[in-house]
C-alpha cells in the first residue's frame, strides 16, 4: 500500500512540475505573443489565415463567435458521418470494414465532435485505419481546440472594458491546435512508440496461439498518433475496443504514466494560463487548490475502496480487488486512472469500471456528475469551474447584502442565468436521460446485471453521456438504435448549451466597466472562499444526485457488504 501512495504522490508532483511551464506557454500562445515554436509554425499559421480569408481577421461578438463554433462543429459532424457510412468504398481499409449503421454513425459523429468520444463499437473491427485517422483523430484535435478557444473568449470578457468583442474563433482554434496540441501530440506519440504502442498502416496480422495452435488475428493500426491526442485533448476514444487496458495501446507502466499525465496536463496548464491572462495569479491558485483537493479526496476514496472493500475476493484480499484490472498496473495505477479520466472529461480506461467495488465506481461517477469541473475537459472544465466560482460569489454577495463582484466585474441577473445554464444542463440531462431509458420496455434486457448494480450501470453511462466523458460501465448494451439516438441528442445538448451560455456570459462581462476594489469587496483568493467554493460544488452535486445514488451504488454497497 505504501508503494501505491508513493507512486501516486510522484505522479501529482510531476503533473504540477510539467503543467506550470505549459501554462505559461499556452498563455503566450493564446495571447498572440511570440513563442519559441513561432519560428517554424508562424508561416503555417499565416497560410491558414490566408485560406480562411476575411473571417480569420474580424473581431467577433458572442453571436458571431457562437455561429462560428456551431457552423464548424456541424461541418465536422457531416465529415465524420460521411467517413463512417462510406468507409467500405474508400482506400486505407486493409481489413475490409464496411460502412456502419446510420444510428451508430450519428452517435459517433456527435460523440467525437462534442469531445465526448462515447464508443458503442470496437475500433479495430468496426472502423478502417483511414476513418480512424481522417475522421476521429482529426476531431480529437479540433474538438479540444474548440473548448480551449471558448475558454479564452470568456477570459477576454473578464479583462475587456466596454467591449463586446471576444476575439476571433478561427484564430483561437488555429493557435490552440497548431501551437499546443500538435507539438505535444508529436512528443507523446514518439514516447508511446518507443514503449511498443503500435503505429502501422497495415491490417491485422495472422498468427497462432502457442497452447492450442488456433489461428487468430492480431490487430494493428495507427494507434500511437491517435492515443497521444485522445489523452491530451481529454477525448478518450480508444483505437481498440479495450481502450488503454489493451497492450497495443498501453503496454508498460511507463506508457501508462505518460498517458495518465497527458490526461491532466492541459487542464492543469489552462488554470495557470487563466491566472496569467486575467493578471491575478491568486485567482488561478484558488481554482488549482480546489481542483487538487477534490482530485486527491477522490483518489484516496477509490484506492482505499479497491484495496480494502472487496468482500467477494477474500482469498486475495491482501491484494485488494483485482477483478477487471491489468496485473501490470494493479490497484494503484488503475485507481489513479479512473479518477483522472472522470475528473478530466477524458473517458479512456485502463481497467474495467464495471468491475470496481460499489464505492470505487461511485466516486468516479460523482466526479462526472459534478459537471467535469475537477480540472475537466480541455477548456470546458475550467469554464465550468468558473461558473461555480461565479455562483459562489453570488451566494456570498447575497449573504452580506452586497452586489457580487469577480475580477472587477459586477455579477448581475443575466450573468447568473448563463451560469445556471452551464451548471444545471448536465445534471438535468443525466436524470432525464436515465428516466427515459428506464421507462423503455427493453431497458432491463439491455443491462448486463439486475438490481442495484444494473441501475448503477445505467446511471454511470448516462452521467458519462451528459457530461462529455465517454467512459462506461461495460455491462450495458450500447449499440442500439434507441440509445444511439438518445445518447447523441444528450451529448449534443450538453456540449453546446453551456458553451453558448459561456460565450454570451463573456460578452456581457466585457460590456461592463471595471469596478475598483474596495474594503467591502469579497476576497476570492483566501481560505474562506476556497472552502466555500468546495462546499457549493459538493452541495450542488449532492442535492442533484444523492437520491438516485441511493438506488444505485450506495444500495449496491450495502447489499454486498
Amino acid at each position: 500500500m505504501s508503494a501505491i501512495l508513493i507512486n501516486q504522490l510522484l505522479f501529482l508532483v510531476v503533473l504540477i512540475g510539467l503543467g506550470i511551464p505549459l501554462g505559461f506557454y499556452t498563455y503566450q500562445v493564446m495571447s498572440g505573443k511570440h513563442v519559441w515554436t513561432s519560428a517554424f509554425l508562424a508561416p503555417l499559421e499565416k497560410m491558414i489565415y490566408r485560406l480562411l480569408g476575411k473571417q480569420a481577421k474580424v473581431e467577433m461578438n458572442a453571436k458571431k463567435y457562437t455561429f462560428s463554433v456551431l457552423a464548424f462543429s456541424f461541418l465536422s459532424f457531416i465529415a465524420v458521418m460521411f467517413f463512417m457510412l462510406l468507409q467500405g468504398y474508400f482506400p486505407g481499409n486493409p481489413n475490409g470494414a464496411e460502412g456502419t449503421s446510420l444510428s451508430l454513425a450519428f452517435n459517433t459523429a456527435i460523440s467525437f465532435v462534442t469531445n465526448t468520444n462515447w464508443q458503442a463499437y470496437a475500433g479495430e473491427t468496426t472502423l478502417s485505419p483511414l476513418t480512424q485517422m481522417l475522421a476521429l483523430t482529426v476531431q480529437n484535435f479540433v474538438s479540444a481546440g474548440v473548448g480551449i478557444a471558448v475558454l479564452f473568449a470568456l477570459l477576454r470578457g473578464f479583462i475587456s472594458k466596454n467591449s463586446r468583442n471576444l476575439g476571433n474563433f478561427w484564430q483561437d482554434l488555429t493557435r490552440a491546435v497548431l501551437y499546443v496540441l500538435l507539438p505535444l501530440s508529436l512528443v507523446i506519440a514518439l514516447i508511446l512508440v518507443s514503449q511498443g504502442v503500435v503505429q502501422s498502416f497495415g491490417g491485422a496480422v495472422e498468427t497462432y496461439l502457442l497452447e492450442t495452435g488456433e489461428k487468430v488475428l492480431v490487430p494493428l493500426g495507427t494507434a500511437a498518433s491517435q492515443i497521444a491526442i485522445k489523452q491530451l485533448g481529454t477525448n478518450g476514444g480508444g483505437y481498440f475496443g479495450a481502450n488503454s487496458a489493451f497492450p497495443f495501446e498501453n503496454p508498460t507502466v511507463f506508457s501508462n504514466f505518460v498517458e495518465n499525465i497527458a490526461i491532466l496536463i492541459i487542464p492543469v496548464a489552462l488554470i495557470v494560463s487563466f491566472g496569467l491572462f486575467v493578471k491575478e495569479m491568486k485567482q488561478g491558485r484558488t481554482i488549482l487548490i480546489v481542483s487538487f483537493i477534490l482530485l486527491v479526496l477522490a483518489l484516496i476514496g477509490v484506492t482505499m475502496s479497491e484495496y480494502y472493500m472487496a468482500p467477494h475476493f477474500t482469498d486475495v484480499l491482501a491484494n485488494g480487488n483485482l477483478e477487471g484490472k491489468e496485473v501490470r498496473f494493479g490497484i494503484g495505477w488503475s485507481s489513479l486512472w479512473a479518477v483522472s479520466t472522470t475528473a478530466a472529461s477524458n473517458g479512456s480506461v485502463n481497467a474495467m469500471m464495471d468491475s470496481f467495488t460499489p464505492l470505487g465506481g461511485m466516486i468516479p461517477m460523482f466526479l462526472m456528475q459534478l459537471g467535469e469541473i475537477v480540472f475537466g475537459g480541455a477548456g470546458s472544465g475550467l469554464y465550468g469551474m468558473i461558473a461555480f466560482v461565479l455562483l459562489t460569489v453570488f451566494i456570498a454577495g447575497l449573504l452580506v447584502g452586497r452586489t457580487p463582484e469577480y475580477l472587477g466585474k459586477k455579477i448581475e441577473p443575466f450573468d447568473m442565468k448563463m451560469v445556471c445554464l452551464v451548471i444545471l444542463t448536465p445534471p438535468i440531462l443525466t436524470l432525464v436521460g436515465s428516466m427515459i431509458f428506464t421507462l423503455h420496455p427493453d431497458s432491463a434486457a439491455w443491462l448486463g446485471n439486475s438490481g442495484a448494480h444494473g441501475f448503477s450501470e445505467m446511471l454511470y453511462n448516462f452521467s458519462s453521456l451528459a457530461n462529455n466523458n465517454g467512459s462506461a460501465f461495460a455491462g450495458m448494451e450500447t449499440n442500439t438504435t434507441f440509445l444511439n439516438v438518445l445518447g447523441g441528442c444528450i451529448m449534443l445538448l450538453v456540449r453546446f448549451i453551456p458553451m453558448t451560455a459561456i460565450l454570451f456570459l463573456g460578452e456581457n462581462l466585457g460590456k461592463k466597466k471595471m469596478v475598483a476594489v474596495s474594503e467591502g469587496t469579497l476576497s476570492t483568493t483566501n481560505g474562506t472562499f476556497t472552502f466555500m467554493l468546495l462546499g457549493v460544488i459538493l452541495l450542488i452535486g449532492a442535492l442533484s444526485f444523492l437520491p438516485v445514488m441511493g438506488l444505485g451504488p450506495i444500495a449496491d454497497f450495502f447489499i454486498h457488504s
